[in-house]
């Protein structure tokens, strides 16, 4: 029942429950401090009941956090009611919130209202609300540097944009106090400035002069304006003007031969002063054109390498040192050289060799090798310059032959016209059309020497240049030179040519042709051998050179790196991009020199570099190196001749039948060093046949007779001349000397001049003769000691007392020749010169004194004893039947028993 009256709301509003849920909104944004717990939240935390106003049913009690997507957002928040009329309420963290740990967390919060009565009987619960909430950061951390000191080097007199650059860290987590707005240079009065960024320039260039080293510190500040808890220190040092080029560059090198190879550049490196560059490339270059033939490789004569490289026998040197044997050479002008081999000069007119008919006889066929040292120009001009179009040079020719063939000739000429070499080649003058074979060669005109090797085996030509193969353009020719006589005639240093009837003169009239097409230039070791075509192996070895640029390890080589080396090793090229890979390979360049005795003196060296920059405009530039590598002066080895003499007695007849008496029958030779030899550098050959053992293999030896020249009608010295052939020995055999050369083992040697003998004509014995034997190698640049032999002629008695030779005896004690021998430009003192006549005479002299003494001393004695006889038979006749009567006593002296003591003295 419900009171009426003043009681009637009251029953109404009892009769009604608690009908609706509270409300809220659906999300909501909050954000917090990190030194408070209150949310604030938008929009404002509310909870609406549409049973208000309705006591319980129309309140709000409480709210409650669930956990959100992260799980953990219920145990840090928590939410109360502010007011239970108006549903408000609030936010809070149950503990400290760190921004740098979660700077960001999420949950959910429901609403519920006060149910039906006091005790919250059938409470109703709102909707779940999803509330996100922001952790707002405080400057609660100042920056830290990442490095306490930093450190720069900077050429001096030039304005940076960045040397360094500095940088500092801050701890908190908003970008507002985490980000470091600015950097400060907090020591006074430094040529530094620093950005916003920690980029550190020099307000002006620096003068290392002035101060080598610049210290000061920097601070940072972040947004907030906290300042770095520690300043960090930056150190700048100033280095003096950096030049781009080599540094380390040593311009002189010294060599001590024996050593191998040796590093020419061991501390070089390029400074490029920051440039980026891509390519570089550098050029060394050994000049070695003023030794020998451009390198040391001349220790022996052409005709002796061409024997220690394997070369067959047979060759013809058609340009032979001059001598009586070869006289065609002698007009030819011949130039210094430091090297074995004779350099004859050619100047295109007068400067002709024309080789005898027997000796161009032994070179005809039409399969054959010749072979030439070659330097257009001579020793003082340049390279010749590119000619214009249309201007000619008049052909060069460098050998010219006709010879015969059985009842054919054929003809042959080898020329050079500008940079082009030639071969004109007719195999028979009278039937068959004549070949030209042409190449273009760089070789034939730069002013440098060139070996050149070409073997005919007609129609096949090969031409070897400095060892290298090069094939020719074959261009048959017309006829377009006149056919040539058709005799025999070989001329070196031009050719030769029918003169027209007007313009002879009385000599060319006789003879009816004249030299054209003059060679200028040098020339050496012309040679021409018939037969078969010499193998690839012996012209490298021919060309090999004994010293040159090398690279030590290609190994060690680094990527992107290349090395070339061209024929003659005289230039060394380095390629590549990498900077300190480039610097460790130009220090591995080495010098390497094979010879045990290279030649001494001085060698120029060049370096160029080319480098290839992003920006062509702004790429450097680097000079030419130039320097110097000086050979030292080898140890001379030391060639010891014994076992000889002095004296060498034997009888007359012996030297007066048919072989003679061998001069040197005891001979030894030996070699030797003062110093020793690196054994590593014997292997160092470059493929070469030759190897190292050469340098004790002599090349010459020599036997003279000191006074007079040997008499050819009375004496002369022998020689085997078979075993000299089969060793591919040579023999000069004059009345002034005899001379074995070649390059040959000294136990080959040693038999040589071991079978030596030297014969008399009969009744030409003299009392004595005298012998000079002196033996060299490496053509003469090292010569040994000089023995003399003194060779006695044993007479028999009756021999010393014919008349006329105590009369040539006399004669020679009395008129003692004073001619003395000479040899390679030394003259040797004689202290012993005709010792043996005078002594022979005084030997003489003294046992026919001795001889008459005794018979002056027995006939003394004789005349005593009869005057002593006769005394006795006047003093005592009865012992005279005991007197020995000596009246009738002859004494018979063998003259022998007195000589052959003395004499065995004296020759024994």
């Amino acid at each position: 029942a419900c009171l009426h009256g003043a009681h009637l709301n009251v029953c109404l509003m009892a009769s009604f429950p608690n009908k609706h849920k509270p409300w809220i909104e659906t999300e909501y944004q909050g954000i917090v401090m990190e030194n408070d717990n209150t949310v604030l939240l938008n929009p404002p935390l509310f909870a609406l009941d549409k049973d208000a106003p309705l006591h319980y049913a129309g309140e709000i009690c409480g709210f409650r956090v669930h956990n959100g997507p992260g799980g953990s957002g219920a145990a840090q928040f928590e939410a109360v009611v502010l007011d239970r009329s108006t549903g408000e309420g609030l936010v809070r963290s149950k503990e400290p919130l760190d921004c740098e740990s979660q700077r960001e967390h999420s949950f959910t919060i429901q609403a519920y209202d006060c149910g039906e009565g006091p005790d919250g009987t059938n409470s109703k619960k709102s909707h779940k609300a999803t509330v996100h909430v922001r952790v707002n950061d405080v400057n609660e951390f100042s920056p830290v540097f990442v490095e306490r000191r930093y450190e720069a080097s900077i050429p001096e007199g030039r304005l940076f944009d960045r040397i360094v650059r500095v940088e500092a860290l801050d701890a908190d987590c908003s970008p507002q106090y985490s980000q470091i707005c600015f950097y400060d240079i907090i020591t006074p009065n430094v040529p530094f400035a620093i950005d916003n960024d920690g980029n550190i320039k020099n307000t002006e260039p620096l003068d290392s002069k002035k101060q080598r080293v610049h210290s000061f510190w920097v601070t940072a500040f972040d947004c907030g304006k906290n300042r770095a808890q520690a300043d960090a220190q930056v150190v700048v040092t100033v280095k003096p003007s950096c030049k781009p080029g080599w540094i380390g560059w040593s311009k002189r090198v010294e060599y001590t031969p024996g050593s191998g190879s040796i590093p020419l550049f061991p501390s070089l490196h390029l400074e490029t002063c920051e440039e980026t560059v891509w390519n570089i490339q550098a050029t060394v270059e050994l000049q070695t054109g003023h030794i020998g033939k451009g390198c040391d490789r001349d220790s022996y004569s052409d005709r002796s390498v061409r024997r220690l490289c394997g070369a067959v026998r047979g060759e013809v040197d058609l340009l032979p040192p001059p001598s009586p044997a070869a006289n065609w050479t002698a007009a030819l002008p011949t130039l210094p050289s430091s090297d074995s081999s004779l350099v004859f000069s050619f100047n295109g007119s007068a400067h002709v060799a024309v080789v005898p008919d027997s000796v161009a006889s032994m070179v005809s066929g039409d399969h054959f090798t010749l072979q030439l040292w070659m330097r257009r120009g001579g020793a003082s001009t340049q390279p010749p310059a590119n000619q214009a179009r249309g201007t000619r040079k008049e052909e060069e020719t460098i050998i010219c032959s006709t010879v015969k063939n059985d009842d054919s000739y054929s003809h042959y000429s080898l020329s050079v016209h500008g940079c082009r070499l030639s071969l004109f080649y007719w195999p028979d003058v009278s039937a068959a059309r004549p070949v030209k074979f042409l190449w273009k060669l760089e070789q034939v005109c730069d002013s440098e020497w060139h070996h050149l090797s070409l073997s005919v085996q007609f129609p096949s030509v090969t031409l070897y240049v400095d060892g290298v193969t090069f094939d020719p353009a074959l261009i048959h020719d017309n006829g377009a030179i006149p056919n040539p006589a058709p005799r025999q005639r070989l001329v070196i240093g031009a050719c030769w040519e029918r003169e027209s009837e007007r313009g002879r003169d009385r000599e060319s009239e006789r003879e009816g042709w004249k030299f054209v097409g003059g060679y200028r230039g040098l020339l050496s070791g012309v040679t021409v051998r018939p037969g078969s075509v010499e193998p690839h192996s012996v012209v490298e070895c021919l060309y090999a050179c004994r010293e040159g640029l090398d690279f030590g390890d290609l190994e060690t080589l680094g990527s992107g790196m290349k090395v070339h080396v061209n024929p003659s090793q005289s230039v060394l090229v380095l390629e590549g991009d990498d900077i300190e890979s480039f610097n460790r390979a130009v220090q591995q360049v080495t010098y390497r020199n094979s010879l045990r005795f290279a030649t001494p003196g001085v060698r120029p060296l060049k370096l160029t570099t080319s480098l290839r920059c992003f920006s062509e405009e702004s790429c450097l530039s680097l000079r030419q190196l130039e320097g110097y590598l000086v050979v030292l002066q080898p140890d001379a080895p030391q060639i010891s001749l014994s076992g000889v003499g002095p004296h060498l007695a034997r009888p007359a007849p012996e030297f007066e039948s048919p072989r003679g008496v061998p001069l040197f029958p005891e001979l030894r030779i030996v070699c030797s060093l003062s110093h020793a030899v690196n054994t590593a550098a014997q292997g160092m050959e470059g493929g070469a046949l030759m190897s190292d053992a050469v340098a004790h293999t002599l090349d010459g030896c020599e036997v003279q007779p000191l006074g007079e020249e040997l008499n050819p009608e009375k004496e002369e010295l022998l020689v085997d001349m078979e075993s000299l052939k089969e060793q591919g020995l040579d023999i000069i055999n004059t009345t002034a000397y005899i001379a074995v050369t070649g390059a040959e083992s000294i136990s080959v040697y040693e038999d040589v001049l071991r079978s030596i003998r030297y014969r008399l004509a009969k009744g030409s014995a003299r009392f004595e003769r005298r012998f000079r034997l002196s033996c060299s190698e490496m053509n003469g640049r090292y010569t040994s000691n000089e023995l003399t032999l003194e060779v006695n002629f044993l007479h028999s008695l009756d021999s010393l007392y014919h008349p006329s030779h105590l009369l040539a005896s006399q004669q020679q004690f009395l008129h003692p020749s004073h001619h003395t021998g000479e040899l390679s430009g030394h003259t040797l003192p004689n202290p012993h010169r005709n010792s043996v006549v005078p002594g022979a005479a005084t030997v003489i002299i003294m046992v026919c004194v001795g001889f008459l003494v005794v018979m002056v001393i027995l006939g003394v004695f004789r005349i005593r004893s009869i005057h002593r006889r006769g005394d006795g038979a006047r003093g005592g006749g009865k012992e005279g039947g005991n007197q020995w009567d000596d009246s009738a006593l002859t004494i018979i002296v063998n003259p022998m028993e007195v000589l052959a003591p003395v004499l065995d003295s004296v020759f024994l």
